[in-house]
C-alpha cells in the first residue's frame, strides 16, 4: 500500500467532553504613537468618548479569558493610571524591540496548556464574533491567523501562500519583494496559538530584517516548518481591523464606529432623522418608537423608554428617560432620571442628581441640579433649582432661584405640593415653602413660608422726586 503524502495539515479532532484550553489574552499597548503629535500615549487617544484601549479591553473581556495581560511601554504609568482598579495584569516592555519581543514579556506568566490570543491596543473595532470564530480555529496543533482582503495593502504584512493555497509565511511591507507586494491579503497581526509552542517559537526569533525588530509574524513560518497547519480566517470587513497611527486614521475609525452604532439603533427600531448625524458614544437601550433628531450626542449609559422624542442638538450623558418624554432642541442632560411623560427644553439643562417625576415640565433656560421636581410640576422659564425638593403640582415662575450656596456649604430648599412661586423670587436656603403656599413675585424668602398663605418679601417701592438721570459729557473736538 502506498503511504499518503504528508501535507503538513493537522486536522482537529473533536473529542466529546473535551474542554477548550484556557484562554490568555495579550494586548500590545506599548507604542508611543509619534504621528499623533500628542502628549498622551496612543492607546489613550479618544474614540467615541473612550480611550482606544478601553474598546479593546471591553472586547477582550467579552471572551471570558482566564487571564488578561496588557503590555505597556511609552507612557506606561499614564496608561495604568487610566485603568486603575481594573482586573488587568500589566507587563512592562522597557525597550520596544518589536511585536514578538512584546509578547515575550507576557509569556512567563502564561501556562503551556493555555491558548494565547494576541490583540492590539490601537485596533479597537474588532468584533467579538470575529474573535470567537478565530479562537475556534486554534488548537494544541493549529495556529489561527486573522487576515483581511485589502483594496490597498500598502503598509501591511502580506500573507504568503504556497501553490496549494496554504499559508506559508508573513512578509512585512519593507521586506517584501515586488511580487509579494502585489498580494492583497494582509496580516492583521491578530493570532491565536498554543502557549507552549508559541513560547518556543518566540525564543527562536531573530531581528535580521529592515526594522531590526523581533516580528511576531515570523512565528507563522516557524509553525509551518514544525508541521502545524495555519488556519487563516478572513475578517468580515477591512474597517474591523483598521489600526490607528495618526489623527486622520482616528477620525476614520470614529466615522466607522458612528455608522456601526447608527445601524444598530435602526435595527432596534429607533427612528433617526439622519443616521450620519447621530453620535452614540456609550451604551444605548431603547424602547419602541423612539425618535431621535439630528446632531444628538449620547454618552455613557442612556436608556430611552417607549415613544421618547429627542430634538436636534441635544446631549444626553448617563440618563434614563421614561416613556413618552419629549426633550426639545439643544438641551443637555447629565446623570439624571426623568420619569414618564415629561417635557424638557428647549435649551434646558439637567445636571447630576436631577429627578423629574411623571408629567413634570422644564422649559427654556432652566437648570436643575441635585433636585426633584414633583409630578406635574412646572418650571418653564429662566429658573435655577439646586439642592431642592419640589412637590407635585407646583408652579415655579420665571427667574426663580434657589440660593443654595453660602460660599462654604450647600443647603436645601423644600417646596410643598401645590405651591405657587411668583416670578423673580429668591429662595434663600435652608428654607421651606409650605403646601399650597403662594410666594409673591419679586420676593426674597429667608424664612419658612406657611402652607396655604400668601407670603410677600419685598423692599418698599420708593420714587425720588428731585432725582435727575446723569447726562453724558459732550465729546471735545
Amino acid at each position: 500500500m502506498k503511504k499518503k503524502a504528508k501535507t503538513g495539515i493537522v486536522k482537529k479532532k473533536t473529542v466529546k467532553g473535551n474542554k477548550p484550553a484556557p484562554l490568555s489574552i495579550v494586548v500590545l499597548a506599548a507604542g508611543q504613537g509619534k504621528r499623533m503629535n500628542s502628549a498622551l500615549p496612543k492607546v489613550l487617544q479618544d474614540l467615541a468618548g473612550q480611550p482606544l484601549l478601553r474598546h479593546v479591553l471591553d472586547t477582550a473581556r467579552a471572551l471570558s479569558p482566564a487571564a488578561l495581560y496588557v503590555v505597556i511601554g511609552h507612557g506606561g504609568e499614564a496608561v495604568r493610571a487610566a485603568f486603575d482598579g481594573q482586573a488587568v495584569s500589566w507587563v512592562l516592555q522597557a525597550e520596544q524591540k518589536g511585536t514578538g519581543h512584546a509578547v515575550q514579556q507576557a509569556m512567563p506568566s502564561i501556562p503551556d496548556d493555555h491558548l494565547v490570543l494576541v490583540l492590539y491596543g490601537d485596533v479597537p473595532l474588532l468584533r467579538v464574533e470575529t474573535l470567537r470564530a478565530l479562537i475556534a480555529e486554534a488548537s494544541a496543533r493549529q495556529v489561527a491567523l486573522l487576515t483581511v482582503e485589502l483594496a490597498d495593502p500598502a503598509g501591511y504584512g502580506r500573507v504568503i501562500r504556497d501553490a496549494r493555497g496554504r499559508v506559508k509565511s508573513i512578509v512585512e511591507q519593507r521586506d517584501a519583494s515586488p511580487r509579494q507586494q502585489r498580494v492583497r491579503e494582509g496580516n492583521t497581526g491578530v493570532l491565536a496559538a498554543p502557549a507552549g509552542l508559541l513560547r518556543r517559537w518566540l525564543a527562536r526569533l531573530r531581528s535580521n530584517n529592515a526594522q531590526g525588530e523581533f516580528y511576531l509574524t515570523d512565528v507563522i513560518a516557524m509553525a509551518v516548518r514544525d508541521g502545524l497547519h495555519v488556519a487563516a480566517q478572513l475578517a468580515g470587513d477591512e474597517a474591523e481591523v483598521l489600526g490607528v497611527n495618526d489623527r486622520q486614521q482616528l477620525a476614520q475609525l470614529e466615522a466607522v464606529l458612528r455608522a456601526r452604532r447608527a445601524q444598530a439603533a435602526l435595527r432596534a427600531g429607533v427612528t433617526l432623522a439622519d443616521p450620519l448625524r447621530f453620535d452614540q458614544r456609550g451604551e444605548l437601550q431603547t424602547g419602541r418608537d423612539v425618535r431621535i433628531d439630528i446632531n444628538v450626542v449620547l454618552e455613557g449609559r442612556v436608556e430611552l423608554g417607549d415613544d421618547v422624542r429627542i430634538g436636534p442638538g441635544c446631549v444626553l450623558r448617563d440618563v434614563k428617560l421614561g416613556a413618552g418624554t419629549v426633550v426639545h432642541a439643544h438641551s443637555v442632560l447629565e446623570q439624571c432620571v426623568v420619569e414618564a411623560d415629561c417635557v424638557i427644553g428647549p435649551f434646558a439643562r439637567l445636571r447630576p442628581g436631577a429627578h423629574l417625576e411623571t408629567g413634570a415640565h422644564v422649559g427654556n433656560y432652566v437648570e436643575i441640579k441635585n433636585a426633584t421636581l414633583g409630578a406635574g410640576s412646572k418650571a418653564n422659564h429662566l429658573t435655577y433649582l439646586g439642592d431642592a425638593t419640589v412637590g407635585s403640582g407646583v408652579n415655579v415662575g420665571a427667574g426663580t432661584i434657589t440660593c443654595n450656596y453660602d460660599g462654604a456649604n450647600k443647603w436645601r430648599t423644600e417646596i410643598g405640593a401645590g405651591a405657587f412661586i411668583g416670578s423673580g423670587s429668591m429662595l434663600v436656603a435652608p428654607v421651606k415653602i409650605g403646601e399650597g403656599a403662594t410666594i409673591a413675585a419679586g420676593s426674597t424668602i429667608t424664612k419658612e413660608a406657611p402652607a396655604g398663605k400668601l407670603t410677600v418679601a419685598r423692599s418698599r417701592q420708593v420714587s425720588i422726586e428731585d432725582w435727575q438721570r446723569p447726562v453724558k459729557n459732550s465729546k471735545r473736538g
